[in-house]
């Protein structure tokens, strides 16, 4: 018979013996407000695929204008950032950083701007 093994691996669960940082997750309401942007994009005709990472360290939110391309916009969180540069970023498609900051909101406004459209009166 095989050797039944625990999964997750115990070695990777919080901090491993190694010092592995435990991975970095959104919150409901920080994923519900990405993912509400995203859904508006995508009916705006903007956006038509997305990705989700979550790795030790940050986790993020990619959103792809079309699949086989490269991400139009990268959404990311870095707590271990927070003191300094702010947690969250938004990160173009050419790896430049367009925002960062400490909350959600502000990083979320330069996406939620292209969205707005001028109506006659």
């Amino acid at each position: 018979m095989g050797t039944v093994l625990p999964f997750p691996p115990q070695a990777h669960i919080g901090q491993g013996t190694r010092g592995q940082a435990e991975p970095v997750s959104f919150e409901r309401a920080e994923l519900k407000r990405i993912v509400d942007l995203y859904g508006r994009m995508v009916a705006a005709g903007l956006l038509r695929d997305y990705a989700i990472a979550f790795e030790p360290g940050a986790a993020a939110f990619w959103a792809f204008r079309r699949t086989a391309e490269r991400p139009e916009y990268k959404i990311e969180k870095r707590p271990a950032l927070q003191g300094r540069l702010g947690m969250w970023a938004l990160i173009g498609e050419a790896g430049q950083v367009l925002k960062r900051g400490r909350a959600l909101g502000p990083v979320l406004a330069p996406l939620e701007r292209r969205l707005l459209k001028v109506v006659a009166g």
